[in-house]
């Protein structure tokens, strides 16, 4: 279990920053790109949660999927994606399973997140505040993690 505490984002998955190049936000407009590879979002919320494992570190290892150069967005360039299995755990109840969203940094043209925190897709689910400490749970073949 990965000790992850839900922090504030760019806003620009969801569309909540209100940059017109993103209308409706990034994931909006990418959605039917994954659907068209194969990945169904439809469960999820269109908005990324952000949690920051600090002090700990992760490295990629084999993600479920990747879409390579995947030319989502008329004007910015191709990005690759990779997603991962995790199951959150909010307190004794059951687990909330989704995906760890992670845009190659090295494909990412802007809005960089910092290298402890991680993008969640999950179903829209009650009592996720900014500061609530929640757990990961990530297959280990797919993501390691460490304290550096």
């Amino acid at each position: 279990m990965i000790p992850a505490v839900i922090v504030q984002g760019h806003r620009v998955a969801s569309g909540l920053n209100g940059n017109p190049r993103f209308p409706c936000g990034t994931l909006h407009m990418q959605r039917p790109h994954f659907a068209a590879l194969g990945l169904d979002l439809s469960a999820f919320y269109l908005g990324t949660l952000n949690v920051s494992i600090t002090p700990m570190s992760y490295t990629v290892l084999k993600p479920k999927l990747t879409f390579k150069n995947l030319k989502w967005h008329p004007t910015e360039p191709a990005e690759t994606f990779s997603f991962f299995d995790v199951a959150v755990h909010l307190d004794a109840d059951s687990p909330v399973c989704g995906l760890i969203y992670y845009p190659h940094p090295e494909t990412k043209p802007e809005h960089h997140q910092r290298a402890d925190v991680l993008e969640l897709l999950l179903p829209f689910t009650q009592g996720l505040n900014y500061g609530s400490q929640i757990t990961l749970e990530v297959p280990p073949q797919q993501m390691s993690f460490f304290h550096p």
